[in-house]
């Protein structure tokens, strides 16, 4: 999944989409592409309010002009509205947003971008102890606080991650993310 860089980038976007007028432009444009004439003719505006409302979507990201002849005709780009949409429903990043202001957060969406596939696997795990413990944070995600799971149903959880799995409940323990019973039979989140 492509990752949005800021809460700024969010917030451009939000701040396109808070008003009437641009969110009825979207609305024409995923129909069929227009140029600023025909867009103030369907909306009963100016066509000099008309384009700055499209200046606005498109600093967000969200129209593209292209110049046919005399006109600038514009259609609708998808791709931001698909992007944040993907990251509002991802529930971790939701709650990231909290938090956004420490640039720890920014840190460890890169290193999960650079070292996760967009279905969720550990490409690599990077040589730098503070990368891998992000990439440990990023699994333990799987597991519920107060739950005890076996050694199996830890094994087939991470396998959704990893090859691995038997070094990642190690770094689970050693870095007390999660205890374990004495032999291993039964593991928690501390």
């Amino acid at each position: 999944m492509a990752e949005l860089e800021s809460n700024s980038e969010l917030l451009t976007l939000f701040k396109a989409l808070a008003d009437k007028n641009r969110l009825k432009i979207i609305g024409l444009l995923a129909q069929q592409s227009h140029n600023v004439e025909e867009l103030a003719s369907a909306l009963s505006i100016g066509a000099s309010t008309v384009s700055h409302h499209l200046s606005v979507l498109s600093k967000a990201g969200l129209v593209e002009g292209k110049v046919q002849g005399y006109y600038s005709v514009y259609s609708l780009q998808t791709r931001p509205l698909e992007t944040t949409a993907k990251y509002l429903l991802h529930w971790d990043e939701l709650k990231g947003l909290a938090s956004d202001s420490a640039g720890e957060d920014v840190f460890e969406r890169k290193i999960i971008a650079t070292f996760v596939t967009p279905e969720g696997r550990i490409k690599a795990f990077p040589v730098q102890e503070k990368k891998v413990l992000v990439l440990i944070r990023y699994m333990l995600r799987e597991f519920k606080p107060g739950i005890e799971y076996t050694e199996k149903q830890v094994n087939q959880m991470l396998a959704k991650f990893t090859k691995d799995t038997a070094r990642v409940r190690r770094a689970f323990v050693d870095y007390k993310y999660m205890a374990r019973e004495g032999g291993g039979g039964k593991y928690w989140r501390i």
